[in-house]
């Protein structure tokens, strides 16, 4: 059995990239910025990337993720404020969210509160803004 979790002949790729980037627990607001702008930048061909760069950035959301827990509270908001702060961050318009809810009525319902968000909405909300699934639990 492989000691990593990629092939060998993905390896050397990997060692590029680890070497490139240098990986570390993060302890500043500069490595959090850094390692924010390396996550963009994969997100960026995230339809093209080697099986070596989504190690990486699984690797690279994994520290941000651990230093934002101890560094960042979440506001409390509603799960429809936690939908709408992600649309305006992010320039979107409620047309924009149809593929995450299926279609243009049941966008409409959940950001008026008359509808709940669903798991399965959840997860694509998760799945699109890559964003933790606390975010929408009040």
């Amino acid at each position: 059995m492989s000691a990593l979790p990629i092939p060998l002949e993905t390896r050397p790729e990997y060692v590029r990239l680890l070497t490139d980037t240098l990986p570390s627990v993060i302890h500043s607001e500069e490595q959090h910025a850094y390692y924010l702008q390396k996550i963009e930048e994969l997100l960026d061909h995230e339809q093209s990337l080697s099986l070596a760069e989504r190690e990486l950035l699984g690797l690279l959301t994994l520290l941000v993720e651990k230093f934002e827990d101890e560094h960042f509270e979440l506001p409390k908001s509603s799960p429809v404020e936690a939908v709408e702060f992600l649309m305006d961050q992010h320039g979107l318009k409620q047309k924009d969210l149809v593929e995450i809810f299926g279609t243009p009525s049941i966008v409409s319902e959940i950001l008026k509160g008359k509808r709940e968000l669903s798991k399965e909405h959840i997860r694509r909300l998760i799945e699109r803004f890559h964003v933790s699934a606390e975010l929408f639990f009040s």
